[in-house]
């Protein structure tokens, strides 16, 4: 079931608020947009997603409100620079990134769902996962080894 839910980075000066459904299958509601992307949470072990151990939702950008704290943040762009990834200054947490793409729909988001304040264990055992092969640039593949990730 889609729910607003609430996240912040560790000290509490970036404060945000998206509408995502972790839901396992079976249970969820239809997604604000369509596609593989917005139907679960991804682990990949691309070289940035494997060192900072990001576990992402793709959010809709008319899903997302930064509630406090866009002075507090600071950002990276790596390869082709199309995705902005957001740290907080103060403590380094990375609670999202943002983007635009064509194939997602436009403008997104992809909250780092370990930096959602208002989810149980529970919630977070049950919340399906996606592995993504983006070492090799294979986005539709799982890889080999996903137990590290």
């Amino acid at each position: 079931m889609i729910r607003t839910r609430r996240g912040s980075c560790h000290c509490g000066a970036v404060k945000y608020e998206c509408d995502i459904d972790l839901s396992p299958p079976g249970e969820r509601s239809e997604q604000i947009r369509p596609g593989p992307w917005f139907a679960s949470t991804l682990r990949c072990n691309c070289t940035f997603c494997g060192k900072t151990r990001m576990w992402k939702n793709h959010t809709p950008a008319e899903a997302f409100r930064l509630l406090q704290g866009a002075d507090r943040l600071t950002s990276y762009r790596f390869g082709e620079g199309t995705i902005d990834h957001t740290f907080c200054k103060v403590c380094g947490v990375y609670p999202f990134v943002n983007a635009s793409m064509e194939l997602l729909g436009g403008d997104f988001y992809c909250v780092n769902i370990a930096t959602l304040d208002d989810v149980t264990p529970e919630e977070f055992a049950a919340a399906p996962i996606v592995y993504e092969d983006g070492i090799n640039d294979d986005w539709t593949r799982s890889p080999k080894v996903t137990s590290y990730l």
